[in-house]
């Protein structure tokens, strides 16, 4: 669908990459990775059209459509959730208009038997059918469910984008592009704004949707669940893997192995030849064969070593003092915000040496806990901080605290203590620091690096209880590693605010959830927690069929506690209660019914997304108006349960 040849991007003098050539094809979901700067992000742009290359072509066919998701955009606040988000289907609102005329036209002429007549319903019909290809009759259906599915509750569709933080008003800018159905689809960074629940929506349809995906992201589970090809951007060129990320980290390490060998062997060919140079330069009788060694070490194209992975770096926050045996302890806390109840009857205990994870939507009140535990606000309730706490604190802000007007290595110089001084060169290489990056002023970093450098600063600081409120998101994959590595090793307390589940796996041992105003704990770690809420599935069928099951759970246990209640009861109502019973029953068997009809048009509707994600399928418009079609069927179909659930519970 798109191919690139010979592209070259240069930053003045100095090439960001050259050479490069690669094809995205159909299907193709492609992870680019590599280090911050080695111009990932400059890739969506130019694949984007936001940006020409130095030298190069990107070649598209022209009925090719491309959406691109930004990490930081300008968004408008003009409008609610809901109108912003159908400006994603004025293709549908034009192809609308124009039905709408060609019917106002239809209705007025009164040339029945005439050729252009009969041209114009023709033409009428034809536009019609591809209206209802494109979901003119129920997009609004497929939006209400993006949007659930990102995260927003239905009462937030009609609110103003402008009481949204600039994080939900990214994830509106996202459902716009997932529901324009793009050919490719460009996203850089697109999980940094959600979280876990969402981040397996989006990974659920992204993996059914069947078009091509090229992505950016330093979250390796998600990659590693959408994408099924790497492309690796290093030492100015790319490396095209056809494997998922994991994957390709294996090959990568055989070829560096492979390039460490060929490096190695030329090192001990240059030095031969160089030897043989320099003993017979000035004998006569020698001169051709010296002349053609010194030919033979111009023509020589030297062995490139990919950068080194410094994730095997290993850092260790400063011991501390003992705490007591209880950092923390809630009980009953609650916190409110005039009539919005952010949690409630808040009752942990967290024991030293523990490393738990808060979890839960974007909004539910883990931010806010932690505030209540840095005693930066007011709540109700009692929260004991136990003895000797020291706290480290990483907040989404704690980077407007760092003193602007020293370098990056002073910064760190006048945290570090000890033996640790003489590994801050190699401490700052490891997130992404190296070189010259470390002489900067801290006052013309951007905002990921801030990020960064105070996360290396929290890693210096003597303290026994660590909170981190998303420690992971201006992190590269291996300075996720080397964190990681730290946090693991760190004999204290840890609570970690975070959507990465790759970094929590291995490393937390209970979960604390938030949501609809309560914090539920549960033991284990993260994918624990995750399979007992139901794995990796959270598509909108998903729930709806999870809310099927547990409502047919609750009708049987009514049935059963109407037939005890009858069982209990005099002779004289057990007639009125027999037929209570009767009709109970009957509602019963409506409820399952309606059950196995909604999971039977699920069934179907999966069955045929797989059939026209083929290029057969693709290629035929009598399936999409079979899946139009069908989804109507699943509405009424649910609409029917939701009936017999309301005549049930009444």
């Amino acid at each position: 669908m798109i191919s690139i040849e010979n592209l070259k991007v240069e930053f003045g003098a100095t090439p960001l990459f050259q050479g490069v050539s690669y094809i995205i094809n159909p299907k193709d979901r492609i992870a680019l990775v590599g280090k911050n700067g080695a111009g990932k992000s400059t890739m969506l742009k130019i694949l984007a059209g936001l940006q020409q290359p130095t030298d190069g072509t990107v070649s598209m066919s022209k009925d090719i459509s491309v959406c691109y998701l930004p990490q930081v955009m300008k968004l408008a606040d003009e409008r609610t959730v809901r109108e912003e988000t159908e400006l994603a289907f004025s293709h549908i609102s034009r192809q609308k208009e124009m039905l709408d005329r060609l019917a106002t036209e239809l209705a007025e002429r009164t040339d029945y038997e005439s050729e252009s007549y009969h041209e114009l319903i023709e033409r009428f019909t034809r536009e019609n059918e591809r209206f209802q290809i494109i979901g003119g009759a129920n997009y609004h259906a497929e939006m209400e469910q993006t949007l659930v599915g990102l995260g927003f509750r239905r009462e937030d569709f009609d609110r103003p984008t402008s009481e949204f933080s600039g994080g939900w008003r990214m994830r509106i800018e996202l459902a716009k592009l997932l529901l324009q159905h793009p050919d490719v689809l460009l996203l850089d960074e697109p999980t940094n704004h959600l979280d876990i629940e969402s981040i397996q929506w989006l990974e659920e349809f992204l993996a059914r949707n069947g078009k091509a995906v090229v992505l950016v992201s330093h979250d390796r589970a998600f990659i590693n669940n959408v994408t099924n090809r790497t492309i690796e951007i290093t030492c100015g060129t790319i490396h095209d893997y056809r494997v998922k990320y994991d994957e390709y980290v294996v090959l990568r390490r055989e070829r560096r192995e492979q390039q460490l060998r060929a490096y190695e062997n030329q090192q001990k060919e240059i030095a031969d030849i160089t030897d043989f140079i320099e003993r017979f330069r000035y004998k006569p009788t020698k001169a051709i064969q010296v002349q053609s060694r010194i030919k033979q070490l111009e023509k020589m194209v030297p062995v490139v070593i990919d950068e080194e992975d410094r994730s095997t770096l290993r850092l260790k926050f400063r011991p501390a003092q003992r705490s007591g045996s209880y950092p923390i302890i809630c009980e009953d806390t609650a916190k409110s915000y005039g009539n919005h109840l952010v949690f409630k009857d808040v009752n942990l205990t967290i024991r030293r040496g523990e490393k738990v994870a808060f979890v839960g939507r974007n909004g539910e009140g883990k931010t806010t806990l932690v505030k209540c535990i840095m005693g930066e606000i007011p709540f109700e309730g009692k929260l004991t901080l136990g003895h000797n706490v020291e706290i480290g604190y990483f907040a989404q802000n704690q980077a407007q605290l760092l003193d602007e007007n020293l370098t990056v290595f002073d910064t760190i110089d006048r945290a570090a203590v000890g033996d640790i001084r003489l590994k801050i060169r190699d401490i700052l290489g490891a997130f992404m620091f190296g070189g010259e990056a470390s002489d900067k002023k801290v006052k013309v970093l951007s905002g990921g690096e801030r990020s960064r450098l105070a996360m290396i600063k929290l890693l210096l600081e003597s303290v026994n209880l660590l909170i981190l409120d998303e420690p992971t998101n201006h992190l590269d994959m291996r300075s996720k590693d080397v964190l990681k590595e730290a946090i693991r090793e760190f004999d204290g307390t840890v609570i970690l605010v975070s959507h990465d589940r790759e970094f929590l796996d291995g490393l937390v041992s209970k979960v604390y959830e938030f949501g609809g105003g309560k914090v539920k704990e549960h033991l284990g770690g993260i994918y624990d927690f995750l399979q007992s809420k139901g794995g990796a599935v959270s598509t909108d069928s998903a729930r709806s069929l999870d809310s099927v099951m547990t409502a047919t759970k609750f009708v049987q246990s009514a049935s059963k506690e109407s037939n005890e209640r009858v069982a209990g009861g005099g002779a004289a109502d057990y007639a009125a209660r027999k037929e209570q019973a009767k009709a109970q029953r009957k509602l019963q068997k409506r409820v399952e019914e309606c059950e196995k009809r909604v999971t039977q048009i699920e069934t179907e509707l999966r069955e045929l997304e797989e059939w026209m994600a083929t290029p057969t399928g693709a290629a035929n418009p009598a399936l999409f108006e079979q899946y139009n079609k069908l989804k109507n069927t699943l509405a009424e179909a649910e609409a029917e349960w939701e009936e017999a659930m309301m005549a049930m519970e009444s």
